[in-house]
């Protein structure tokens, strides 16, 4: 049984998020059903993580279990062949039995996208936040600093997901602008239920003065979702980047 490996990217708009549900379309059905068409017989996608609907991924991985003898090189040509234009499959690597794309993901890096501006982008439309009212940038930066390190972050996530500990690890959170386009960057060992959007919410906050970003680790300690802010909009989220070690890695990484 060969165990496969897909490195995809997806604009999420038309689905409800990537995990399979009954009568909605999803990223994961979607895919699904591309390789079943290939191999004959349905297959089950694990995926590096349960996006949203409207969520985005600019580098997304999955992996199925086959006994399939297409060539490894051939399986995006394949699939893309049978996928829609909004998910494409950029490559395919044969990993170990052990292998998991949720369970053996060493990292993550998300990020969202603002696009802080009084006129609209029709370009941009649901791949951005639209976001009238200026934003200070160098606020943000600071709460965005607030947030690394290790904390539980109970107090940025949303009910939905049971998982055993809300305690997680941020590697690095900034914030830049350029021009109109403000790109917030979360890289962490894990991820809680709108984690992101609520720590982007919460740096908004911070840059109308509503709380401080000094005010942020004492904010975490009280568990308390509704001392922090909003939880901005799915379209400006995107999963960006996966670290794996092995195959899996080397396909991931930047090219």
């Amino acid at each position: 049984m060969r165990n496969i490996a897909l490195r995809l990217r997806y604009d999420g708009s038309a689905y409800h998020g990537w995990q399979r549900q009954a009568d909605l379309p999803t990223v994961q059905q979607t895919v699904e059903d591309a390789i079943a068409k290939i191999l004959g017989h349905s297959v089950h996608v694990t995926g590096c993580g349960r996006t949203d609907a409207g969520v985005h991924a600019l580098r997304y991985c999955a992996n199925f279990r086959s006994d399939c003898t297409i060539p490894i090189g051939k399986v995006p040509l394949a699939l893309n062949a049978r996928l829609p234009g909004d998910i494409a499959v950029t490559d395919a690597c044969e990993v170990d039995a052990g292998f998991n794309a949720i369970g053996s993901c060493i990292q993550k890096e998300y990020i969202y996208k603002i696009l802080n501006s009084r006129i609209p982008d029709p370009f941009l439309d649901k791949r951005v936040c639209f976001y009238p009212s200026r934003l200070d940038i160098d606020e943000m930066r600071a709460a965005a600093k607030a947030f690394e390190g290790t904390h539980d972050f109970a107090a940025v996530r949303s009910v939905g997901t049971e998982t055993k500990t809300t305690v997680r690890t941020v590697y690095w959170c900034d914030a830049e602008r350029e021009g109109d386009l403000i790109t917030v960057r979360v890289c962490a060992d894990g991820f809680l239920y709108n984690m992101v959007r609520a720590m982007v919410g919460t740096m908004v906050y911070a840059s109308y003065g509503k709380l401080r970003a000094e005010d942020i680790p004492a904010l975490l300690e009280t568990r308390d979702r509704r001392l922090t802010g909003p939880t901005m909009p799915p379209q400006g989220l995107y999963m960006h980047r996966v670290w794996y070690d092995g195959p899996a890695g080397e396909m991931m990484a930047d090219t």
